[in-house]
């Protein structure tokens, strides 16, 4: 992965836009951290394959940025991003890497469903 390039990255949201694709949107502060540590209070999201239509989406922000997904009953959204790879299968790959490099949010997008 590279870091974010918001245009290249806008321009790869816009080539979704007004498809049907398929979305993984993933959040984690450390879920499987606090069986080291008793206080430490985990939360996360996790959503695969749910199938949408797009009407526009939008990356703003000056690093780390927000990603998003304007549907025709709502917002897909994620906070949080750093880097980004168009992978070989064609799929938008955007994650957010805390400061200590873990993953703590995935958005992706795909024109078919993840494995």
């Amino acid at each position: 992965m590279e870091e974010i390039n918001i245009l290249k990255v806008q321009e790869l949201i816009n080539a979704f836009a007004g498809e049907n694709v398929y979305i993984h949107l993933e959040t984690t502060n450390g879920a499987y951290a606090s069986h080291a540590d008793e206080s430490f209070f985990s939360a996360g999201a996790y959503i695969r394959n749910a199938q949408v239509c797009y009407e526009h989406g939008k990356i703003v922000g000056d690093g780390p940025y927000r990603a998003g997904l304007k549907l025709p009953i709502g917002w897909i959204y994620a906070e949080g991003l750093t880097h980004f790879e168009m992978d070989d299968l064609g799929r938008l790959l955007l994650a957010g890497h805390g400061y200590d490099g873990k993953l703590a949010v995935a958005l992706e997008i795909s024109k078919t469903p993840f494995e």
